[in-house]
């Protein structure tokens, strides 16, 4: 039960990623106001991270107990990867479109990871719905 509700948080939290990356640069462009937004800040992109990273370990190493499929584990590492270098894409010179890429692709991966996670557990009966 705690994993597969980890596993729809993590969802939930890549969605929240991906809206974020794609939505502000277009409402920033739209209304400078948003601009002064706390949401519009670097910060809130690596606040997400923080919440995204320990519960998809969770949720994942958790999952991967019950179904044992290591391949779901290395989907989120690698999606997690991405969201963890977009955030320091700036650093790296790869700019804001790199950022972008980079957070879009992470999202869509972490979410792939916990959709199949989710999956795998129901598939050998574990305990969450």
């Amino acid at each position: 039960m705690l994993v597969g509700l980890l596993d729809r948080f993590s969802i939930g939290l890549s969605a929240l990623c991906l809206l974020h990356c794609l939505a502000i640069p277009l409402l920033i462009s739209m209304t400078p106001v948003v601009a002064t937004f706390a949401f519009a800040d670097e910060s809130f992109h690596i606040a997400l991270i923080a919440l995204v990273v320990p519960t998809s370990a969770l949720a994942l190493g958790l999952g991967c107990r019950k179904h044992r499929g290591w391949g779901v584990v290395v989907i989120g590492l690698m999606g997690l990867g991405l969201l963890g270098t977009a955030a320091f894409s700036e650093a790296m010179g790869l700019g804001e479109i790199g950022e972008t890429v980079l957070t879009v692709l992470g999202a869509l991966v972490v979410a792939s990871a916990h959709a199949l996670n989710y999956r795998a557990c129901r598939a050998c009966d574990c305990e969450h719905n």
